[in-house]
């Protein structure tokens, strides 16, 4: 169950007329935040931003399931289940025995998925999938939709983690 901060967060960025990738995001963050402090782990970073995504689903974000042909067909289902569960179109039912069986298997996977090197690695391998066209687009409409302070504030911390080559 995700934190009311979250649902806020995502609140706020589809207020400001950001993506529903974006607005998932939000949801990615609570998870890689709930394996660092141990509150379970995930096999692998995609895991952890699979559960990221089925959280936003579930809790009303336009995010809809993948084509068919793009992931495997259970994963496709489950994100359809979600999708529909926080649209309003299914009432979700409660599992307990699945529900508790679920938490102590993901007790046991290991916490290092969620380092900044995972991460970093996750990024890297996703953002190669994507031609340059892409990853253009991608930033010019991130630029568009941060607004002039928000521009000021990224520009400022580039600066600062910049490293220098002598």
């Amino acid at each position: 169950m995700p934190d009311k901060k979250t649902i806020e967060k995502a609140r706020k960025d589809k207020r400001e007329g950001k993506s529903p990738s974006t607005q998932a995001g939000e949801f990615v963050h609570e998870e890689i935040d709930k394996i660092r402090r141990g509150e379970h782990g995930a096999r692998s970073t995609q895991q952890a931003i699979a559960i990221g995504l089925s959280e936003a689903r579930r809790a009303g974000v336009d995010l809809p399931p993948p084509k068919k042909g793009k992931v495997k067909e259970s994963t496709r289902k489950s994100a359809e289940y979600a999708y529909e569960a926080g649209q309003g179109e299914r009432k979700p039912k409660r599992r307990p025995r699945v529900s508790k069986a679920v938490s102590k298997v993901l007790e046991h996977e290991p916490k290092s998925t969620a380092s900044h090197e995972a991460l970093a690695q996750q990024a890297k391998r996703a953002a190669s999938r994507r031609t340059a066209e892409e990853r253009s687009a991608a930033a010019r409409k991130a630029a568009e939709t941060k607004g002039a302070s928000g521009r000021k504030a990224a520009a400022q911390k580039a600066a600062r983690t910049r490293v220098h080559h002598a």
